[in-house]
Formats: structure tokens, C-alpha cells, sequence
């Protein structure tokens, strides 16, 4: 653990999502750091998801990068950096500005977003920095830049407790944004009459609230809110006033809208008239309704036209910029906003200005650099293609993974491979990145940086520091300025704190705007940025909570733009291959990096799966918990088979978090397209085709291990433990000799205690020493049926026997509480079940009185209610 910088709570903020929770830290004597969130934080008022709880469990220096290496060798920060800029600056010199990239993450705080973004295009002169943020929300910043004349998200999080209708489209905010689902779910406790409509071809734990459930098909969303602006102009419910005062564009947008009634829409989508019907009306009849957004629409070759499909409606009813209305783009990640407004993306230059040649000269004039870039740079996917055909010489990612996160990433991963130079800087020791890289940079984690993160509702917050910088890991924004330096500008970066990178921030927000651009902290200047509150930009006078309310944009006339969107025809995937979507589980970030460390976030879903429907898994001979191989030209994955009628026939759901430091093969963005949006190039990361076909397996196998163990097999995936490891296994051919393996697997030639049931395969492997278990190993022909989280419990037990753990299950003087449901409370199915059949629980809540399962974040919850119907007749016996 690191050590303590303070021993009193420090407010600071939650590094998962882009809700942008309010966490209080609180570093303890023994080097643990209790956590809590912030009553008083606007975003959450206290809640926390089960990432965010867990954050304390995620702080050891268990696989931390603690200093700079240089080809595999430990180095000196001057020699690392010395190396650094020297090598960047031979490519500019033999190949020119535009053969280095910087690849950056909404993990990185603003502060190092704005030194990054300055260095490459303020003084080496190219705009080749893009960020993973491309990957997540670039099609909205460009549908909002096309409607509104800048990348202003209108509304905030108050409008969903004062909407009458939520409409949640390509967002399973349940479990990605668990706590603005449950702030819905208390409005909607506190005024019934709340409706929430869900549109997303899966049927997500976020449909527990839904009244309908709209299960499109893949880029169905387009049609279904071209068809709407059409049913609401037929209906006779747009605001012709606000229209003719403060849009432009509404009549060319209408009549291509014009043809697409229910039935062509009901063709488009897969959807049935009468569903398509009841939203169109729902939406007509409420006037207070916000459509909440996120990577269903973003991640898509047609995304920006979906984010303008959706504001098209708002526009045309008027229902934007007032209380409990509007379009609303929630983002993955903590500070991909922040990004955005330090000019983080390729497109943009920085405070929101783009590559106009006014605005170029604004920025030089500021920087006091003649360099500026005058034209975007090279996005992510272009990056990597350029980089893979030799055009980038040096490159230097910071806080991400690419080699797991883009599209085509074996490609990436080639690509990397071939580059003359890389440089990464991170965390973490240990990553598919990482292994690439020719230069490690340590750089700072969560609970060491200092600076802010901006949320998805526009709220800027601070991240505090609470724990010393462990070994000789630095900041990132020191790391770079000092790189900066050593190309000859140490003037335009003599930074030597965040406070005042923030200050040069706000002060070039500032610079010549006069309210002309929509990102202004001008009302900051000579604020106190140790103790500056949370606080929503524009901040001129005062801060503004809700954009265009005076109908006033950010374009050249100040009013917003319809735009004309052409639907993309129903997508018919070729006979015998699925659709496949990707996305996120509740308790994981995107490629583990911080999640994996901790042993309760793995205990729900513990190993990379995929979602098949019922039919179509008996079409292929694919069973419950059977191995299934996914691939296309681009790659193949081994996964889970969890079958299930959540998922539509013909598609797929897998998620993005497993990588090569937790799986075999688990690395699904291997097989995703790099086909991207032509107006974003955000790429379409949850349209990829796939073959699907079950895989034969001799043996499957389940094992808990005190110490790491070595896996060798043909699929394994592993998790943390509380007091050690967990990993699933299977093996097409069964060990030649037994011995061997377990030596192999668990580093020890200690005598192992084994049974074997001859008539069924079963075998289990047992080492126990003075009372404690070192490893247990059960093996089954089928899927092995191990209570694994009992097994995984022994691990902290005393004074056991190796009879009673070679069963596999518990005796009756020990309760088994079964598959983890409750991650925040360590709640299991079994628990949860005898609450039902037992103490006659038949609610969520008396489950959550009795158990505390539910009781914290909440997003447990669709998954209890499912546990209590299901049992409900049999405690009624």
C-alpha cells in the first residue's frame, strides 16, 4: 500500500465513469484508505456504485511501474526523459512534425490533457493527439457542434429527477452509470407518473424501470427518431414559435423525414407498429422529457446522425435548455469532457476553438508559439493505420490500452509492434500496452494526482491528493513538461504545479471570447484551487447549470441547425454469422487495469462470456457454461457461453474488459472493425460480424490458489481472491501426468491429496498445510459444479480438512451463499433465495432489510427482483 500524504478525509473525485461522483478518502494507521462518498458532491450526494466503493481495495502497489525503464532495464528519470525527447525530436527532424503522435485517456486529469495538447500542437507543431475518449463520445461532440455550433451538453442531472419521460437509448445506465440510475429510480419512487422508455436491442437490467422496452435493431436508432420528428410534425405537436425564432433548416430536415412512417419504420427497426406507436405518442404527449444517450448511439458508422436524430426531436419541440428537458449524452469516462475542453481531440484545437485560421492565431498569440498546428491530426484509428504503414515514427501513449480497446487490436498491436519508438506512461506494470513499450514512464495513479475532471453534466471537480507518490512515480503533467523542456520550450512549460496549468487554462477560456464561445471559466480567474467547489462551466458572472435557455447557440447566427438525416438501410448480417455487440459489465472498467485488483469486483462475473440466445445456442450445440469461439478475418476469442433470452436471435453480447492479463483469449476488440463514423471516426465498436461455434473441451476446471498461479492450458481466465486467486479452465486434452501439472500450475512439488468418481470424471486436487489451503483443483467433464465462492472463501479459513474441501461444496454446518449477486455487501443467490423461501421476503426492499443486499448502489437490484419472482410460489407453499 502507499503511503498516506494526509492522515485527515480528503474530498476528492471518483476515477470510473463520467458521472463524476463525490468521494470522500480517508487514509487509515494500518496504510488502508476507508471510502465514502460525498453527501455534499451535486453529482452523487453521497452514493457510490460498487466501483466506486470498492476504490480503497484497488490501491496496492501490486504490479505498480515504480520506476522509468528503457528496453526492459531500470533506468534514471533523466536518461528515460533524455531518451524521450531525443528520439521525438530526430523524427521531426528526418521525417517532420507529423511523424509523432501522442495517443492520450479520459483517465488523465485536464491539467495533463492541457499540457499534453500544448506541446504537440502549440510547439512540435502537429495536431497527432487523439485520446481513447474517440472510442467513447466523439460522435456526440460532433453532432452537438453540428446542431449547436459548439460541443455544449444543454441540460444536467437535475433534469432527470424533473423530467415526466426519461428515454434511455444505447445506455444500459443501470450498470454503467449506476448512480444516475438510481437517482431515476428515486424520482421515480417519489412521482409514479415518471415514464422511462428503454431502446437497446438487448434487454438490459435498465429496463427494470422501463414501461416499454424497445428492442431496435443494430442502427435501427436512427430511423426510429427520423420516423418520430415525422409523427410529432404529423401530430401537430411542434413549436412552430421556437422553431421560426431559434432554428434553422427544419423544413429540408422534414422532408426527409416525411416518408418514414410506422410501417417503414417498423421495418427499419424491427419493431413492431404498435411499440413504435406507443413511444411516438408518449414522447408527443409529455413535454417534459430528456433523452439520455450514450454508446449504443456513439459507437456506430452512423452515430452522429443518431445523436442529431435525437436533437432534431428536442429542437423541433422546443424541449431544450428548461428544467426536466433535453438531449443528454452521458460519457464513459471520468474526464472526457475535460479532454474535450483542453482540445484533447485530434479536431480540435483547445477551450473549444477549432482549426478556423482566427482561431489558430488566437491560440499562438496566447502560447506565444509560431508552430500552432493549422489542421486536425491524425484520429485514433488513422493513428494506428498510419502507424502500421510506417508513416509514425515515435509515439507516446499515456493511461490507456490500445492494444485492447481499439478496433482490429491484434492489428494495433502489430502496429506498435513495427513502430521505431514507443513510449508509455502508467500505472501499471503489467499491461498488453505496456509489453510493447521501449520506454516505461511511472506515472501517478488515483489518490496521488492533483488536478480537476469535468463530468458529463459540464461540473468541474477537483481530485485531490491523499497518498504520497509511491516509489519514483511522477505526475503526468511534470513528466510531460519535462519532456517539453528538453526539446528547447522550458519557458512556455515552467509549470510547477497543477494549480497554475489550471490557471493558464481558464485564462485562455477566457482570451478574447466575450461570450461568443460556449466554454468560458472566465468567473474562475484568481479562484482558490485547493478549495474550489464543484462547479458547472460556462462560469462567467456565475456559473450557468442549463444552456439554451434563452435560445441563443453558438453558431455564426446564434441558431441551432436541424440537420437532414438519411437512415442507414436494416442491416442484414450474411446467413450463419451474428451481429456482435460489445460493452461493459457492472463491477469492471474498461480493460481492468484497476477493477482487476480487486477480489469482490470479479466475484459476479468472473471470466469473459457471451450472451446467445436460447435458440441459437441449440441451433449451434452450444450449451449453458459450454467454451465458444468467436472470429472473423480480423481474430478470434474464447469465451463463456451464457445463454440467455435477454439477447436477440442472430446477436451477440461480449464484453471489452478481459485482455491478456486476465484471459487466454479473451480480447474481443480483436475482432471489432475499424469502420468508423465519417463525420466523428468514432469507430463502430458494437457492429462487428462473427462466426460462432462451440469449441470441444476434454476437461473443464476450477481452482483457488493462495499464490498466483501459472496457467498453461488451452483456456483459462483468471480473478482475484480475498487471500489469493480464483481461475476458471478447460483443456482440450487431459494432463499426461498429473503430478507435473500441479507442479507447473501452482509451484510446489508438495504431495496434493485427491479423489476420483470414476463413473462421472469428477476429480478434485487438494493442498493443505498446518490447517490452511495452499490450492484445490476440481475437474469435470462438463462444467464444474464447485460452489466457488465457498471454495474461494476457504482460502482465509483455519483448521480445515482435506475431505471437506475435496467435496467441492459445503457440509450442512457450513452456508454456502452462492454466486455472488451483491457486490457491495458480498450478497450470494443463496442467500438471497432463503430470504424468499425462508423469511418470506417479496420485495427488493424486505430482501435489502433483511440481507443489505441492494442497499448501496443499487444496481443489483433488477437482478434480486428476478431471484424473488422466480422464488415467490415456493415460499408461498
Amino acid at each position: 500500500m502507499t503511503q498516506p500524504l494526509v492522515t485527515s478525509t480528503v474530498k476528492t473525485t471518483c476515477p470510473y465513469c463520467g458521472v463524476g461522483c463525490g468521494v470522500l478518502a480517508t487514509p487509515q494507521a494500518d496504510g488502508s484508505v476507508t471510502i465514502a462518498g460525498d453527501p455534499d458532491h451535486p453529482a452523487n450526494f453521497g452514493r457510490l456504485c460498487s466501483k466506486g466503493s470498492a476504490l480503497g481495495e484497488t490501491l496496492s502497489l501490486e504490479g505498480r511501474l515504480l520506476h522509468p525503464e528503457i528496453n526492459d532495464e531500470r533506468a534514471s528519470w533523466d536518461d528515460a526523459l533524455d531518451l524521450v525527447a531525443s528520439r521525438f525530436q530526430a523524427a521531426i527532424a528526418e521525417h517532420g512534425p507529423q511523424s509523432v503522435a501522442i495517443y492520450g485517456s479520459g483517465q488523465l486529469l485536464t491539467e495533463d490533457y492541457y499540457v499534453a495538447n500544448k506541446l504537440m500542437k502549440g510547439f512540435i507543431g502537429a495536431a497527432n493527439i487523439d485520446t481513447n475518449s474517440r472510442l467513447c463520445m466523439a460522435s456526440s461532440v460532433a453532432g452537438h457542434k453540428r446542431a449547436f455550433g459548439s460541443d455544449t451538453v444543454p441540460g444536467n442531472y437535475e433534469d432527470l429527477e424533473q423530467a415526466d419521460l426519461i428515454v434511455l437509448v444505447g445506455s444500459n445506465l443501470g450498470w454503467c452509470h449506476p448512480v444516475l440510475y438510481q437517482r431515476i429510480v428515486a424520482a421515480r419512487t417519489a412521482r409514479p407518473d415518471l415514464k422511462v422508455v428503454l431502446i437497446d436491442p438487448r434487454r438490459t437490467v435498465s429496463a427494470d424501470i422501463a414501461e416499454l422496452h424497445l428492442p431496435v435493431a443494430p442502427d435501427g436508432d436512427s430511423a426510429l427518431f427520423v420516423g418520430l420528428l415525422a409523427h410529432l410534425d404529423h401530430l401537430g405537436v411542434t413549436n412552430s414559435d421556437y422553431i421560426s425564432a431559434y432554428t434553422k433548416g427544419f423544413e429540408a430536415t422534414l422532408l426527409a423525414a416525411e416518408d418514414w412512417d410506422i410501417a417503414r419504420v417498423a421495418e427499419a427497426t424491427g419493431l413492431s407498429p404498435l411499440s413504435i406507436t406507443r413511444f411516438y405518442d408518449l414522447f408527443a404527449r409529455t413535454a417534459k422529457v430528456v433523452t439520455v444517450y450514450s454508446q449504443g448511439v456513439n459507437q456506430s458508422a452512423a452515430g452522429t446522425d443518431k445523436v442529431n436524430a435525437i436533437i432534431n426531436c428536442h429542437l423541433a419541440t422546443g424541449r431544450i435548455g428548461k428544467p426536466g428537458m433535453g438531449p443528454c449524452s452521458v460519457t464513459g469516462q471520468p474526464n472526457a469532457m475535460g479532454g474535450r475542453e483542453v482540445g484533447g481531440l485530434a479536431n480540435m484545437l483547445a477551450a473549444h476553438m477549432d482549426f478556423a485560421p482566427e482561431t489558430v492565431d488566437r491560440v499562438s498569440r496566447f502560447w506565444g508559439s509560431d508552430r500552432v498546428a493549422e489542421a486536425p491530426g491524425l484520429k485514433a484509428v488513422d493513428l494506428f493505420a498510419a502507424m502500421g504503414r510506417g508513416e509514425i515514427k515515435a509515439v507516446w501513449i499515456m493511461a490507456t490500452n490500445p492494444v485492447d480497446s481499439m478496433p482490429e487490436a491484434d492489428a494495433v498491436r502489430d502496429a506498435l509492434k513495427a513502430c521505431p519508438f514507443v513510449v508509455v506512461s502508467d500505472m501499471n506494470r503489467a499491461t498488453d500496452t505496456m509489453d510493447l513499450a521501449h520506454v516505461r514512464l511511472p506515472a501517478a495513479g488515483w489518490g496521488e494526482k492533483d488536478g480537476t475532471v469535468t463530468n458529463s453534466e459540464r461540473r468541474i471537480s477537483r481530485q485531490r491528493p491523499f497518498l504520497a507518490l509511491p516509489g519514483e512515480a511522477r505526475p503526468d503533467w511534470w513528466i510531460i513538461k519535462e519532456v517539453a523542456r528538453r526539446l528547447g520550450h522550458a519557458k512556455a512549460f515552467g509549470y510547477f504545479s497543477p494549480g497554475q496549468i489550471f490557471a493558464e487554462h481558464v485564462a485562455l477560456s477566457a482570451f478574447e471570447n466575450d461570450g461568443n464561445r460556449d466554454f468560458d471559466l472566465s468567473g474562475l480567474g484568481g479562484a482558490d484551487y485547493e478549495t474550489m467547489p464543484p462547479v458547472q462551466w460556462p462560469v462567467r458572472s456565475k456559473p450557468i447549470a442549463r444552456m439554451f435557455g434563452d435560445g441563443r447557440y453558438f453558431t455564426p447566427d446564434g441558431k441551432a441547425r436541424f440537420l437532414p438525416i438519411q437512415p442507414p438501410p436494416p442491416f442484414a448480417p450474411a446467413p450463419g454469422s451474428f451481429v456482435l455487440n460489445t460493452g461493459r459489465v457492472r463491477d469492471h472498467w474498461h480493460t481492468m487495469t484497476r477493477t482487476g485488483k480487486a477480489a469482490r469486483l470479479s466475484a459476479h462475473m468472473a471470466e469473459p462470456f457471451v450472451e446467445i440466445h436460447p435458440a441459437d445456442a441449440n441451433a449451434l450445440g452450444i450449451r449453458r457454461a459450454n467454451l465458444v469461439r468467436l472470429s472473423n478475418r480480423h481474430g478470434s476469442a474464447l469465451v463463456r457461453a451464457l445463454v440467455t433470452d435477454r439477447q436477440q436471435r442472430g446477436q451477440l453480447f461480449v464484453p471489452m474488459h478481459w485482455t491478456d492479463q486476465f484471459a487466454s483469449n479473451g480480447r474481443i476488440d480483436a475482432l471489432v472493425t475499424s469502420k468508423v463514423d465519417p463525420v466523428s471516426n468514432q469507430p463502430a465498436l458494437k457492429m462487428a460480424l462473427v462466426h460462432a461455434e462451440p469449441v470441444g473441451v476434454r476437461l473443464f476446471g476450477f481452482l483457488v490458489s493462495a499464490n498466483k498461479p501459472n496457467l498453461a492450458v488451452d483456456y483459462w481466465a483468471l480473478a482475484p481472491a480475498a487471500k489469493g486467486w480464483r481461475a476458471e479452465l478447460a483443456m482440450v486434452e487431459e494432463p499426461a501426468n498429473w503430478e507435473d501439472f500441479l507442479a507447473a500450475t501452482f509451484g510446489t512439488r508438495a504431495a496434493f491429496q485427491s479423489i476420483r468418481d470414476e463413473r462421472s470424471g469428477r476429480r478434485a486436487f487438494v493442498l493443505i498445510e498446518d490447517g490452511q489451503l495452499i490450492a484445490a483443483l476440481y475437474t469435470a467433464p462438463d462444467p464444474v459444479l464447485v460452489s466457488r465462492q465457498w471454495a474461494v472463501d476457504l482460502l482465509g479459513e483455519t483448521d480445515l480438512s482435506a475431505s471437506e474441501v475435496l467435496a467441492g461444496r459445503p457440509g450442512a454446518d457450513r452456508p454456502d451463499g452462492g454466486a455472488i449477486v451483491c457486490s457491495c455487501m458480498g450478497v450470494g443467490i443463496n442467500t438471497i433465495t432463503e430470504a424468499v423461501t425462508r423469511h418470506g421476503c417479496t420485495t427488493v426492499e424486505a430482501v435489502g432489510a433483511l440481507t443489505r443486499a441492494g442497499t448501496n448502489c443499487g444496481s443489483c437490484r433488477a437482478e434480486i427482483r428476478g431471484i424473488v419472482d422466480a422464488n415467490r410460489l415456493i415460499a408461498a407453499e
